[in-house]
């Protein structure tokens, strides 16, 4: 099921484009550590780029889909001479070091590491920070441009409802029978504070041990969110994305008239074009040799640079 690649929820060295980037990999604190693309001629500007829900990689990566959307993404806006970051998400951190603790996460955590990132590049000389945000990442780095003083606020593919209904109209396409149980199992989540009659086929959402990382992201409505930003926003949608849909984006861009929204014609969720149906669109995830979206980049640079 598609809802489980929602849900479930490199290094030092130096590379030829048309002018030299330097790769680092910079270490934030214990939870963050991840890959600084630094152009030569780039002097105080740095997009931070913050990935999705799940074990997630500073590429874009998980155990069941590789496909190097952030990596190139990055790499995309570094040859057009904007520095970026890229990081692993907590959760892939503590895998690593076999210290994760489901029942400890909170969606507090992401938010804290994202201002520990622009906290970190406030002393390196970077006076104009850029968060670009994925997926859940897009709630992430709205939550913490509100904490931090930042410049522009990017959202790729982030959801405009809570938590609990994207997930429910996401079930509505692609299991309709579950949303009944999954509808009254967040009902049992938000008013008992925990649910215990869930279907078999939701235990990726509400398995005892991450009910309490649901409640947590449960609480923001990032539509609400949104709302409370001043600085520039860019929301970027894809017509081909088949976990966050155009409406989404539309509750967001309702949320803010200051916010710019734009389109991109074919993109899926993991920033490549499909040309093809549902099942192209599904081996993508998987398919790192797919470069991102040419449009994406092109936006991303114009928006940053304006």
């Amino acid at each position: 099921m598609k809802i489980v690649i929602f849900i479930i929820a490199i290094f030092i060295g130096k590379f030829a484009q048309s002018q030299e980037i330097i790769e680092s990999d910079v270490r934030i604190n214990t939870f963050v550590n991840g890959t600084l693309l630094q152009p030569q001629n780039a002097q105080d500007t740095i997009a931070i780029i913050i990935g999705g829900s799940g074990p997630t990689d500073r590429n874009g990566n998980q155990r069941t889909s590789q496909n190097n959307s952030l990596k190139k993404l990055a790499q995309g806006l570094s040859n057009d001479g904007i520095a970026t970051f890229r990081y692993d998400k907590r959760i892939f951190a503590l895998i690593q070091q076999n210290a994760l603790v489901e029942e400890k996460i909170s969606f507090d955590d992401f938010v804290n590491d994202a201002i520990a990132v622009i906290d970190y590049f406030n002393t390196k000389g970077f006076s104009t920070i850029i968060l670009v945000g994925h997926s859940q990442g897009a709630l992430i780095a709205t939550l913490a441009a509100q904490k931090r003083d930042v410049d522009k606020l990017v959202c790729i593919a982030g959801a405009g409802q809570t938590i609990d209904k994207v997930i429910v109209d996401q079930l509505a396409l692609q299991a309709p029978g579950l949303v009944d149980n999954a509808t009254q199992a967040f009902t049992d989540l938000k008013q008992k504070g925990k649910s215990e009659k869930f279907n078999i086929g939701l235990v990726s959402i509400f398995r005892p041990s991450v009910q309490p990382f649901m409640k947590t992201w449960m609480r923001y409505d990032p539509a609400t969110e949104l709302s409370k930003i001043s600085i520039p926003i860019l929301l970027v949608n894809g017509s081909k994305d088949l976990q966050v849909n155009e409406k989404e984006g539309e509750i967001l861009k309702n949320s803010n008239p200051n916010a710019k929204s734009i389109h991109v014609k074919d993109m899926n969720h993991v920033l490549k074009i499909i040309e093809g149906d549902d099942l192209e669109n599904s081996k993508s995830y998987n398919e790192s040799y797919r470069p991102v979206a040419t449009e994406l980049i092109e936006h991303l640079v114009t928006f940053i640079k304006s």
